[in-house]
């Protein structure tokens, strides 16, 4: 039995009110399936539905599913299908879905298959108890299937960040773990000398007292630095090289 998904209150973002600023450098690229008449076009297209979907500036050969790369340039399956595939594809659940929690896989899949960050920490709850009684699949599907993803991007249009007015790319400040994740791989190669460890580090070395011989100063003569005292009624002349009266 599924639990319905929770309410929650959208907020403002700036994907959510119509922008009038002039298209500059930050302002997305649309990839659409009508836009490549050829298989050897689609190519770019491909390209930036794995750039999306797995943010990776640089496609390895483990990531690429040759089958549905097939099936979107004989156009037997649409640019959805093919994203779809791609969320659910083996390397995309060995690289994200393994290393991260349900909050964070609510974020990465907010951001990567509609395009936004989460409205608040409401939606991140409701979304995180679908993945926990449907699982990742159940989640993309509904990302996927949503009203949402069907009017901003249809059948036919690669998902990309919407109206990224000020912000960052995704890419730059989502990466692919969190930082417990990262810990536990530090904690895989620790070294001697990590910050964690620092206590005992410190209680295992040995210190050694150095120990110090006294020296006595009765034997030692102090030579006598005053100046003879000049009678009264004596008149004196300083000399200057000398540094002292002279009489």
């Amino acid at each position: 039995m599924s639990i319905p998904l929770l309410d929650y209150k959208p907020s403002s973002q700036n994907q959510r009110v119509e922008g009038y600023e002039v298209p500059n450098e930050d302002t997305p690229r649309i990839y659409r399936i009508e836009d490549y008449a050829f298989a050897g076009e689609v190519e770019e297209l491909i390209w930036a539905a794995y750039r999306q979907v797995f943010s990776e500036h640089v496609i390895l050969k483990f990531y690429r599913q040759i089958n549905l790369e097939s099936q979107l340039k004989n156009k037997a399956i649409t640019v959805r299908d093919f994203i779809r595939g791609l969320a659910k594809s083996e390397a995309f659940q060995n690289l994200v879905f393994e290393s991260n929690s349900n909050y964070r896989l609510v974020e990465i899949g907010l951001k990567r298959l509609l395009g936004r960050a989460p409205y608040n920490k409401d939606e991140e709850i409701a979304w995180s108890i679908t993945i926990a009684t449907q699982g990742w699949s159940g989640f993309v599907d509904a990302l996927l299937d949503s009203e949402e993803y069907t009017s901003n991007f249809g059948e036919n249009i690669v998902p990309y960040q919407r109206r990224r007015y000020k912000d960052r790319p995704f890419n730059l400040v989502t990466p692919r773990y969190g930082n417990y994740w990262r810990d536990k791989l530090e904690d895989a190669r620790y070294k001697w000398g990590d910050i964690k460890n620092f206590l005992a580090m410190a209680n295992s070395i040995n210190i050694k007292t150095v120990t110090y011989t006294p020296v006595s100063t009765a034997n030692i003569k102090i030579p006598d630095t005053t100046r003879p005292a000049v009678p009264q009624g004596i008149p004196v002349s300083i000399n200057p090289s000398a540094g002292f009266p002279v009489r």
